[in-house]
């Protein structure tokens, strides 16, 4: 069916580009059980995604042009959002020797990464950086000093040290940006950090792009919205008042993501960032589990939350209260991820947005296999109620939209 925004504006939505994900986790190859990659695509319409960019962390890796291909290939079906593929940086992510790079780049891939597995090697990530010019890529870097954040679960600080959980400090995050950026500078390649979550590294983000080093940056919808007390049991937003009707039980194994929810001041430099410029993308993080991985003591659950449906209506909540404007977040979620990329955005890609719907968040509702979020249960404001990928009416989500589509 053949898209006529026109209708959509005049019933009273919002139509905008469709979004573009830089970091999502489709996780085929490997664990078809948390995810699969017509599952994410369909859940990526539904949180307004056009285009989604799929990470490497699969089994095995994302790391020969003959397993791109074939990925690409599966990802060809017109029913879904249209994905992207990231790149391994090291063979099997292991972080002792490059990929095919130049190969993996002619076969389709759009970035490399090891998300998840930072390149601590520095002389070799000098190397993939290298590499990464030549073909014209970004290289996406989950910026970690593995030996700081040790066995850490949350962020460390007054919160962790109340609950008696390993912290990860900030320092973890903020010396491997001072490093990447510094290499970043050496070599003049494209270097995008991605999920960054502390005050430290957008400062450190902030000056390297007023000295005119290649660096640009992403933050997620939870790292905006969220801080490490919803670890503690609270389920109240950064800009919320905190009561007893937003309290659930704490240790909740959902909350538990890398990098972790950090505290107040850091999720107010996050949007400091989005506003002056520093911040270039929102990207979802998108971290799909099966519940056997989730359901589970704090410590021995994985790392993730379920983000790509959710996205919207956490962001549009800063928007609410002014922490940000909503051109601004639009950007965030288009223009800005287009540019990382060096691409354009899509002609005719859109996204239908109901500002001022309420909704509650049920994990029966969600498109998506990982139902590994703690908002669950909570009432969320803003939803997309339709998605246009090439001209074609892909999802729509309300009564109301069937009505705008036959022009009633």
């Amino acid at each position: 069916m053949k898209f006529d925004r026109r209708a959509f504006e005049a019933k009273g939505y919002l139509v905008v580009p469709g979004f573009i994900d830089l970091h999502a986790h489709l996780r085929e190859p490997g664990f078809e059980d948390s995810e699969t990659i017509e599952t994410g695509r369909r859940a990526a319409l539904r949180g307004g995604f056009t285009t989604i960019c799929a990470m490497p962390n699969t089994e095995p890796a994302i790391d020969s042009p003959g397993l791109l291909k074939e990925l690409l290939a599966r990802g060809k079906s017109v029913d879904g959002a249209r994905v992207r593929y990231v790149a391994a940086i090291t063979r099997g992510r292991k972080g002792r020797e490059l990929s095919d790079m130049v190969e993996l780049a002619a076969a389709g891939a759009i970035a490399f990464s090891d998300d998840g597995s930072p390149v601590e090697d520095s002389h070799l990530f000098r190397s993939a950086l290298e590499y990464a010019r030549v073909t014209g890529r970004p290289v996406i870097e989950h910026a970690q000093d593995l030996a700081l954040s040790a066995k850490g679960v949350m962020h460390e600080g007054s919160v962790s040290a109340r609950l008696g959980l390993p912290g990860m400090p900030a320092a973890a995050e903020e010396s491997a940006v001072a490093r990447d950026i510094a290499l970043a500078r050496m070599t003049g390649a494209n270097l995008h950090l991605t999920h960054l979550s502390t005050a430290g590294s957008i400062e450190l983000v902030r000056r390297a792009k007023a000295d005119g080093v290649p660096v640009t940056c992403d933050v997620t919808p939870h790292h905006l919205a969220m801080t490490d007390e919803w670890v503690a049991g609270s389920r109240a937003l950064a800009w919320e008042v905190e009561d007893e009707a937003l309290l659930a039980v704490p240790y909740d194994s959902s909350t538990k993501v890398n990098p972790p929810l950090r505290g107040r001041a850091d999720v107010r430099a996050l949007w400091a960032g989005l506003v002056d410029g520093t911040v270039d993308a929102i990207a979802t993080d998108h971290a799909p589990h099966a519940s056997v991985k989730k359901d589970v003591e704090f410590d021995q659950a994985a790392f993730g939350i379920s983000g790509l449906e959710t996205a919207l209506a956490l962001v549009l909540g800063g928007v609410g209260v002014h922490w940000a404007a909503l051109g601004t977040v639009i950007d965030a979620l288009t223009l800005g991820p287009a540019r990382v990329l060096g691409s354009d955005l899509p002609r005719d890609d859109w996204a239908v947005i109901d500002r001022d719907v309420e909704w509650v968040v049920r994990a029966d509702e969600l498109a998506s296999k990982g139902k590994n979020t703690p908002l669950i249960g909570r009432t969320l404001t803003g939803r997309v109620v339709a998605t246009v990928v090439d001209g074609e009416l892909r999802y729509e989500g309300a009564a109301r939209v069937a009505e705008a589509v036959n022009g009633r």
